[in-house]
């Protein structure tokens, strides 16, 4: 893993480590995880000792009630206390613009992700933009009455994305510092963070890469809601909007252009062309128009 420091410092045209410049910052959110928080800090200083790079681990406490702040300083991490409940989101940002490095590691602070995986994920990071510790298609921790909204939403996203995505919203991420900081703000302060840095980098073209990790069993309760599915269906429409307005408009057309040519053909057999016919028609090249323009808008606001 030497190796990586030289590369992370040759990629930054110095082959030394820049003592005001880490090769890694690990962000940890923490609400309410009193419970976990310093063993998870304990688990990635310990993993990260052991591989000669410079890193720091950022705790962000994010409007706890508990002892999660105490426990966060205990730990000897750096602290930011957010204050209020400003989000998930907004935890993670702060975090992540408060450090000073090549690369960028997130991790919850329930101890469900393995630290254990940095090491592996960084060097992947090497050849990529970002990669997700992906917790399997079974995910056994997540309770069976959330498993059919999560299969909605991953199809959902996976037929947008034009790709397969093998974990949407996993909680343990390392991306290069240079790739994430153009997208922090279109980035939201809620739960949807990490479903939305997963679209921004897929539909623009950048290297994405999964590396299977063990999800543990949580400590506390999860801060995922029901209400929280639905923010994710718009969310994914936003996103694949800004960035593949086609994947949307081509599709919503041609199931209009099918309905009205089949009206117009059934229409034709009885020598009568209805409205409904044209209506259908029309209503088709009104869509893939806006479709075509919207595109041609992405393509010019998202040109580098």
């Amino acid at each position: 893993m030497a190796n990586w420091a030289q590369d992370a410092a040759a990629n930054r045209g110095d082959l030394r480590v820049v003592s005001d410049r880490r090769d890694l910052s690990v962000v940890i959110p923490a609400f309410n995880e009193e419970g976990a928080v310093r063993e998870t800090v304990a688990r990635v200083r310990e993993t990260l000792d052991a591989l000669g790079v410079s890193f720091e681990i950022i705790v962000v406490n994010d409007g706890s009630t508990d002892r999660t702040l105490a426990e966060a300083q205990a730990s000897g991490a750096e602290v930011i206390d957010q204050g209020a409940n400003l989000g998930y989101g907004a935890a993670l940002k702060a975090g992540i613009l408060a450090g000073a490095s090549e690369y960028v590691a997130i991790l919850d602070a329930d101890g469900t992700y393995p630290a254990e995986s940095l090491p592996r994920m960084m060097e992947m990071a090497r050849h990529g933009d970002m990669v997700v510790g992906d917790r399997g298609a079974a995910m056994s921790n997540v309770p069976l009455v959330r498993r059919p909204a999560k299969w909605v939403l991953n199809s959902l996203a996976n037929f947008l994305a034009d790709r397969k995505i093998p974990d949407l919203n996993s909680g343990l991420r390392v991306f290069r510092r240079s790739a994430l900081t153009p997208f922090l703000r279109l980035l939201p302060d809620g739960f949807s963070f990490t479903t939305t840095i997963t679209l921004c980098m897929i539909c623009s073209g950048l290297r994405v890469q999964y590396l299977p990790i063990q999800y543990g069993q949580r400590v506390g309760q999860s801060k995922i809601r029901p209400k929280h599915f639905f923010m994710f269906i718009l969310l994914v429409l936003r996103i694949v909007m800004l960035f593949q307005p086609l994947r949307i408009f081509l599709p919503l057309g041609a199931v209009l252009f099918a309905l009205g040519s089949a009206k117009l053909i059934y229409d034709l057999t009885l020598m009568n062309v209805s409205e409904t016919a044209i209506f259908g028609l029309l209503a088709a090249l009104i869509i893939w128009s806006l479709g075509l323009i919207a595109d041609m808008m992405s393509r010019l606001h998202l040109r580098p």
